[in-house]
C-alpha cells in the first residue's frame, strides 16, 4: 500500500568491510551470515550471526563487539544465543534449526525480542524468544496466524516493531515484519522462476506486517504469539526486486516514520543461460503511527552484490540486510548495517540519510 509522501531521499552507503566469518569451527563449516544486532543494556553492540554446521544445520550465535569510532567492530564470539532443541526446530533428516534472526528491544516489554526462523519438520516457521538481557534467551513458540484469511505455511523474515502501532483496524498492537512464501519457489527456486515471473507482482512474494494486540501481551508474554490481523504492505515491481522481496533489518524511528532496508530478488543472465538470482537491498519508510502506509520505497537498489565476497559465496550475488545499529555519535541519521555476503561472511555498511524531500499536493484552482 504505497503513499508517495516522500519524492526523494538522499541515502549515502560506503563498505566497511567484513567484520566476521567462519573460523574454522566445525558448527561454522557451511557460512557464518544473516545476523541480528541489537544493544545490550550497558551499551555493548551484540551480533547475532547465523552459524550454520555441515548439513545445513543452524544456530544463533552470539558475538559482542568493541566500536572504534568511525571503524568497523571487532567482534568476540560469545557461544549461542540459540541451538535447534524445540521440536519445531529439528528434523530426523538434515537442513534444519534456528535461522536468520533478528533482534528488536522493545520498551513497553522491556526485553529484546527475538524473531527468528525455525525450520522444523513442517518446513519454515516464524518464532519467538525474548530475553532481560540479549544474552540469555527463552523460547516462547511459533506465531499463530489461525485467524480465517490469513496465510499458514512457510514463513521467513520476520522482525519485530520497537514501539506499539495501531493496526488497520485501529488496535494498539505489537507488529511483525513476515514474508510468507510460494511453495513452489520454496520446493525449486530456480525452476519455478517463469511460473513467478507469469504471476501478477502483488502474488509474488512479498512484505506483511503481523499485528498482535498489545494488552493481552502485557499480562501474559505467550500471548505475544497471537497474530490478529496481518496485511501486505509492498509487493515486487517492475522497477527492481521484481521476483520477490523481504523485510531485512528491524525498523528504527526517524523523522519520516519507521525506515528499515529491505532485500529483493531479481533475475539476470544472458538470454538462453541458466537463470541467476541477485539479492539486493533497498530502504523502506512507513507511517509512524500506521506502518501499514508505506511513504517511500527505493526507487533503485542502494547495495548490489560487488565485492568478490558478495559475488561468491555459498549462495552467489547476495547482500542480505539483517541487522541495523543507531550511530547517533557519528552523526544524526547514521547507522551501522550488517549483512550477509553471499550466504558465507557478515559484512557491514555505514549508512547516512540526509533529509527527505516531500511531494506537493496539487495547487487548487482559483474559484
Amino acid at each position: 500500500m504505497l503513499e508517495h509522501a516522500i519524492s526523494e531521499l538522499d541515502v549515502r552507503v560506503g563498505r566497511l568491510g567484513t567484520v566476521l566469518e567462519p573460523g574454522g569451527d566445525p558448527l561454522q563449516a557451511e557460512g557464518t551470515l544473516n545476523p541480528a544486532a541489537a544493544r545490550a543494556r550497558n551499551g555493548s553492540l551484540l551480533l547475532y550471526p547465523r552459524d550454520v554446521a555441515k548439513g545445513n544445520v543452524s544456530r544463533v550465535g552470539l558475538a559482542v563487539g568493541h566500536p572504534a569510532g568511525e571503524r568497523p567492530a571487532a567482534f568476540e564470539r560469545a557461544g549461542f544465543a540459540l541451538e535447534p532443541k524445540a521440536p519445531y526446530e529439528r528434523r530426523p533428516h538434515p537442513g534444519y534449526g534456528c535461522e536468520d534472526p533478528r533482534v528488536t528491544f522493545v520498551p513497553v516489554l522491556d526485553q529484546y525480542v527475538m524473531a527468528y526462523t525455525a525450520f522444523g519438520p513442517n518446513g519454515p516457521r516464524i518464532a519467538i524468544a525474548l530475553s532481560d538481557d540479549g544474552y540469555l534467551w527463552k523460547r516462547v513458540g511459533l506465531l499463530r496466524f489461525d485467524r480465517p484469511g490469513m496465510h499458514v505455511g512457510d514463513d521467513k523474515d520476520a522482525a519485530a516493531f520497537p514501539e506499539p502501532v495501531r493496526s488497520p483496524k485501529g488496535v494498539l498492537s505489537l507488529a511483525f515484519y513476515h514474508r510468507p512464501m510460494l511453495h513452489l519457489s520454496a520446493v525449486d527456486g530456480r525452476a519455478a522462476i517463469p511460473m513467478i515471473e507469469r504471476m501478477p507482482f502483488e502474488d509474488r512474494e512479498s512484505i506483511r506486517i503481523a499485528y498482535v494486540p498489545l494488552e493481552p501481551v502485557l499480562g501474559d508474554r505467550e500471548r505475544i504469539l497471537d497474530v490478529c490481523e496481518s496485511v501486505r504492505v509492498m509487493s515486487p515491481n517492475a522497477d527492481w526486486g521484481s521476483l520477490k522481496l523481504g523485510a531485512g533489518t528491524p525498523p528504527v524511528r526517524i523523522d519520516e516514520g519507521w525506515m528499515s532496508l529491505y532485500h529483493a530478488v531479481d533475475v539476470f543472465g544472458a538470454t538462453g543461460e541458466r537463470p541467476k538470482l541477485r539479492y539486493s537491498a533497498g530502504v523502506l519508510i512507513h507511517d509512524a503511527e500506521e506502518p501499514h502506509r508505506v511513504i517511500y520505497r527505493s526507487p533503485q537498489p542502494i547495495l548490489t552484490p560487488q565485492a568478490e565476497r558478495e559475488l561468491q559465496g555459498i549462495v552467489d550475488n547476495v547482500v542480505f540486510p539483517t541487522g541495523i545499529d543507531p550511530r547517533p555519535d557519528l552523526g544524526a541519521r547514521t547507522f551501522d548495517v550488517y549483512y550477509g555476503m553471499a550466504d558465507w561472511s557478515i559484512g557491514a555498511v555505514r549508512l547516512r540519510l540526509e533529509q527527505s524531500r516531500a511531494f506537493r499536493e496539487p495547487a487548487e484552482s482559483a474559484a
